[in-house]
């Protein structure tokens, strides 16, 4: 033969002149592949094949029919190579499913593509029924990446046991390092305490009141002194994200009169909103800055500041924290409608985003929560900034173990809009199926992006960067890595090379060796990036052949695959300011 072909079982399309996938289809756990290709002009000289093979961990890529591609071939490459013992199948013959696999198997170079792991990463928050040893350790097997602290929940103490105890996992593990979040509680408005819970129903009239201690069948006390100013007749009042609702009749000085539009049963201290207006509170409470002053004193990765209106808050902690000297980076909640006017601002201020959907469906019409997280996403991407959906993503998986479709397909979406982070809540909090929850999303996100086509950046990606040679770095990267099939190995010191070339989602794993801890678990949250740590030794080439050894030993590549190493970033590293590097290399045993 003049040429050589393969025909990869996870749907690589063919080395050959002409190559084209012709279908997949599955039957229970298995794929039947089918593909063929010819040698140059000579349709007479035509191979075809076709092969029951189980889904693998590389990456399938869905091509369609008409859009067949040729995939290169290096130099060499002028015969069918096949591994020792092996027999070349003969032209216009069927190939065995062996003889494929033994094909795709026994090549290298650039055929031996990086195994697939999953990109997107998971936020559990972390509660009663997983604030143990046991079960951290379990969520990060299930595959948790950032556990959450609910500071509207716990006490200091309960939280520090839960960083100390991640801290504990971080010190053994291998690569799978978890970032730490303390999200504030911010100003929520809630009503009081009851004796017992009210059945509210449609047509009912009741009362709320800024008077203290108010807690009867018709009434109930308000935490929040301005509530009676904030509101106006014909409002509508939501209880618990809308699973209530009201419209105000009339008020007073002191108290709202409404009446229940769909009743429920209303518990003590439930969350309350107002449709489409935000309370005139401050974004950080006195709660909020002592819960901040305990995070710079346990060196918390992430803020995630809750119901931010505008930039000026997301100044005012970053200046606290400068004053402090804590390197945490700042995550805002977009949940208020005050909001989405200042949306930009706020973007730019920040390190990075959280959709937070619940209480932004609550103050917005819910269908504009699905544009508004589409929008946000686009944004953060643009900017080089990490995203995070949340809310409600599995939220059946509280009290049963299996998620709906819809919460499914939910999580699918986000994966492909291209969210840095998926979020469980109660969940993993308090839910009865905390590990249960946490594998149904890492699997759910893994089959989706292992579907998902070759994405085109956005126009404007790394605008934020654009005056730094890096980025160009960081965008030929990317392209080697999606056309190649490698994975990237890059060494820092900040995490500022890492964050680029995972914005520009390449095709492989970012693998990101720092010599700071806490750069290493701050990268955990970032698309596609594994940081490992590694102390840096003056000669360049020891470290580079150190860390191929790390990731060879832990089987995250294997002989024979090719990765390609990047030098480049803000603080140089073995070379000068203004010269950068990128270098294919052979992993060898």
């Amino acid at each position: 033969m003049g040429s050589s072909a393969v025909l990869s079982p996870a749907l690589t399309m063919p080395g050959t002149d002409f190559g084209r996938y012709c279908g997949l289809r599955r039957q229970g756990g298995w794929y039947v592949a089918q593909a063929s290709w010819r040698h140059g002009s000579n349709a007479a000289a035509a191979v075809s094949a076709t092969g029951i093979v189980r889904a693998t961990g590389l990456r399938p890529r869905r091509i369609p029919e008409q859009e067949a591609r040729i995939v290169p071939v290096s130099p060499d490459d002028d015969r069918l190579t096949l591994p020792p013992g092996a027999a070349a199948p003969k032209l216009e013959t069927t190939l065995s499913i062996e003889q494929l696999l033994a094909i795709h198997e026994g090549r290298a170079g650039m055929w031996v593509k990086p195994s697939f792991q999953r990109k997107t990463k998971i936020v559990c928050t972390i509660g009663p029924t997983s604030n143990t040893r046991e079960m951290i350790w379990k969520l990060a097997d299930a595959g948790m990446n950032v556990a959450r602290l609910n500071m509207s929940h716990g006490d200091h103490a309960s939280h520090k046991k839960v960083i100390d105890l991640v801290r504990e996992f971080n010190a053994q593990a291998a690569a799978n390092v978890i970032a730490i979040m303390l999200d504030t509680k911010g100003p929520e408005v809630r009503s009081g305490d009851l004796p017992q819970p009210i059945m509210l129903k449609k047509g009912d009239d009741f009362t709320f009141t800024i008077k203290r201690g108010v807690g009867t069948d018709t009434s109930v006390s308000v935490n929040y002194d301005d509530f009676v100013n904030d509101v106006e007749e014909g409002d509508t009042l939501l209880i618990d994200g809308g699973m209530m609702s009201l419209v105000v009749k009339s008020k007073t000085k002191e108290s709202v009169l409404c009446e229940v539009v769909d009743g429920g049963e209303l518990k003590s201290r439930r969350h309350l909103n107002v449709r489409g207006k935000s309370a005139t509170l401050p974004s950080i409470t006195e709660k909020d800055w002592e819960d901040i002053k305990f995070g710079v004193d346990n060196k918390v990765d992430y803020y995630a500041l809750s119901f931010v209106k505008d930039a000026e808050v997301v100044h005012e902690l970053n200046d606290f924290l400068k004053d402090c000297g804590a390197n945490i980076h700042v995550i805002v909640k977009i949940e208020s409608a005050d909001s989405i006017p200042n949306l930009q601002a706020i973007l730019d201020a920040a390190d990075g985003a959280m959709v937070a959907r619940g209480d932004l469906g609550a103050e917005l019409p819910i269908e504009d929560v699905p544009l508004l997280q589409g929008e946000i996403i686009r944004s953060c991407r643009a900017m080089g900034k990490p995203v995070i959906v949340a809310t409600n993503m599995l939220e059946s998986m509280i009290n049963h173990p299996t998620p709906t479709r819809a919460e499914v397909s939910d999580i699918a979406i986000a994966v492909r809009e291209g969210a840095d982070g998926i979020m469980l809540s109660g969940e993993t909090a308090h839910g009865k199926y905390p590990l249960k929850a946490a594998r149904v999303m890492h699997t759910v996100a893994m089959r989706t992006e292992a579907t998902m086509p070759e994405e085109e950046p956005p126009a404007n990606l790394g605008r934020a960067f654009k005056n730094h040679m890096s980025e160009m770095f960081a965008f030929h990267a990317t392209m080697m890595s999606s056309t190649l099939g490698t994975s990237i190995l890059v060494f820092t010191r900040t995490g500022f090379m890492a964050m680029l070339l995972s914005h520009y989602r390449p095709a492989g794993t970012v693998f990101a060796f720092t010599n700071d801890k806490r750069v290493q678990s701050r990268l955990a949250l970032y698309h596609g990036v594994r940081s490992l740590y590694i102390p840096f030794s003056d000669d360049a080439e020891e470290t580079f052949c150190k860390a191929l050894a790390i990731l060879q030993k832990r089987g995250m590549v294997k002989d024979g695959e090719e990765v390609a190493l990047v030098q480049s970033g803000r603080q140089p590293i073995w070379r000068s300011e203004s010269t950068h590097y990128i270098q294919v290399r052979t992993v060898h045993a």
